[in-house]
């Protein structure tokens, strides 16, 4: 079928698409206004929508086909899964070989400290048995009013009932009630507005102190445990002074409360490392990982979990009483094929060890437009990166809503045949799969530079800049 062929088929899905279809996070009406990309193919790191348009994806999906389209090995990885056993319940004792295999593969490459495994189907349901897990441990232990969850401004960890609590951005808050009473912020470390954004050491000891007053505030037998990410995705990338995650799980330790790392962005090599938390020797209370498990083929997740919360739990039940905490896919074989599969690519198929290889070229691409009128900061670590705009270099201003700036980045994106993330507070967010070469950079930071370029050509941005 032609392109010209496809369009009113294309039509029709837009209308359909329009009628029926609830997209995740965006304006409803507007979404029915507008109608949707539809995207028809991917390969490598490239997209084509319905109308033939192609795309290099800087983004990776949603932050997580790390391996990039068209891997041969997974489909058939889940197409052979298929064919032997669709499904297998992990209730009643059952279980499967993907899943065990999955589980024991990933207490060998996560930290020492984590020794069991919940699989779910992605990083919200990840960070919701987490919490669940804990209000059981601490019941369990006879500390029953440990309750209060500490997080970070601007950080993220999903959207279910309880983790969009947990997550502090207004969008995921308004009109769901949300925070709960028993869920806090301490300030985000973020270098960029820090006072002196050189001096890591005052950067790292804020938080510390932050964590010390908000434990000594609620009661530090209130106080249940401290979720993080090494980095903060969808808060706007912001990348903590090396040392800030080991300061602060010392500081969880001391305090004697529990603590969580939200690698669901951070894991599988986004950051260098296979986890973020072995780049500086951190072992959490427990992580939860999800998104680059499975390169984002199919859905899956995990909740992993030190040996002392899980015998906490599991000696804190009565006796011969289940653990009353499950879901229907829950360690879903064809997930945990696919799985393995992408784990063997990072680590045989030297996916990891490209993208560590490439990093600095993704390094300097972000740093090189920090000359550019519109960029106040470039952060990275890894594959993992954002621009931050700026109306103003000197005062670090941004710039108005009413000028509507991520929509004009995302439309000028598009249309320069590039995906990346324009968050609602001008920050620009990268992350490209492992498998990016040097000329797939040469070709991002082109076509990034004429996105800022072309969106600096609107009158009103260009007067909105102060120097």
């Amino acid at each position: 079928m032609t392109h010209s062929e496809a369009l009113p088929q294309i039509a029709a899905l837009d209308a359909l698409d329009r009628a029926h279809l609830i997209h995740p996070v965006v304006p409803w009406r507007t979404h029915e206004a507008r109608g949707p990309n539809i995207l028809t193919a991917a390969q490598g790191v490239w997209l084509t929508d319905g109308r033939g348009h192609q795309l290099l994806d800087a983004f990776a999906g949603l932050w997580c086909v790390n391996v990039g389209y068209g891997q041969e090995s997974v489909v058939q990885a889940a197409t052979e899964q298929m064919r032997k056993l669709p499904y297998a319940t992990g209730y009643f004792h059952f279980s499967s070989e993907p899943a065990i295999r999955l589980a024991d593969k990933l207490v060998q490459i996560t930290p020492a400290s984590l020794q069991h495994v919940y699989l779910t189907l992605g990083g919200s349901e990840s960070v919701d048995a987490a919490v669940r897990f804990i209000v059981q441990y601490y019941n369990a232990i006879g500390k029953p009013s440990k309750k209060h969850f500490i997080a970070l401004e601007r950080g993220y960890h999903g959207s279910s009932s309880t983790g969009a609590g947990l997550t502090a951005l207004p969008v995921f808050h308004r009109g769901f009630d949300l925070p709960l009473p028993t869920q806090h912020y301490i300030p985000s470390p973020n270098p960029y507005r820090a006072a002196n954004p050189a001096d890591s050491q005052a950067i790292i000891g804020a938080s510390v102190a932050a964590l010390k007053a908000k434990v000594a505030e609620l009661g530090a037998e209130n106080v249940a445990a401290f979720f993080c990410e090494p980095i903060q995705g969808s808060g706007g990338v912001i990348v903590p002074p090396q040392g800030w995650l080991k300061a602060m799980r010392e500081t969880a330790r001391a305090l004697d409360i529990l603590f969580v790392v939200d690698e669901v962005i951070t894991g599988f090599g986004r950051t260098g490392p296979m986890f973020a938390c072995l780049a500086e020797g951190v072992e959490p209370d427990l992580m939860t990982v999800a998104k680059g498990l499975t390169s984002g083929y199919v859905p899956m997740g995990a909740t992993l979990m030190s040996d002392n919360v899980y015998s906490a739990i599991a000696d804190g039940a009565p006796k011969g009483a289940p653990i009353g905490h499950g879901a229907t896919y829950s360690a879903h074989p064809v997930s945990a094929a696919v799985a393995l599969e992408v784990l063997r690519l990072y680590e045989e198929g030297g996916v990891l060890a490209n993208g560590q290889r490439v990093a600095p070229v993704f390094a300097l691409g972000l740093d090189d437009l920090l000359a550019h009128p519109l960029v106040g900061d470039s952060r990275h670590r890894g594959l993992l990166g954002a621009l931050e705009l700026v109306s103003s270099k000197s005062t670090k201003a941004g710039f108005a809503p009413a000028l509507d700036l991520p929509s004009r980045i995302s439309a000028a994106a598009y249309r320069n045949g590039i995906v990346f993330r324009a968050f609602g507070d001008n920050i620009l967010g990268f992350a490209p799969a492992l498998t990016f070469t040097t000329s797939d950079f040469g070709l991002m930071f082109e076509r990034v530079r004429k996105t800022l370029d072309d969106v600096l050509a609107h009158a009103d941005v260009r007067a909105a800049l102060k120097d």
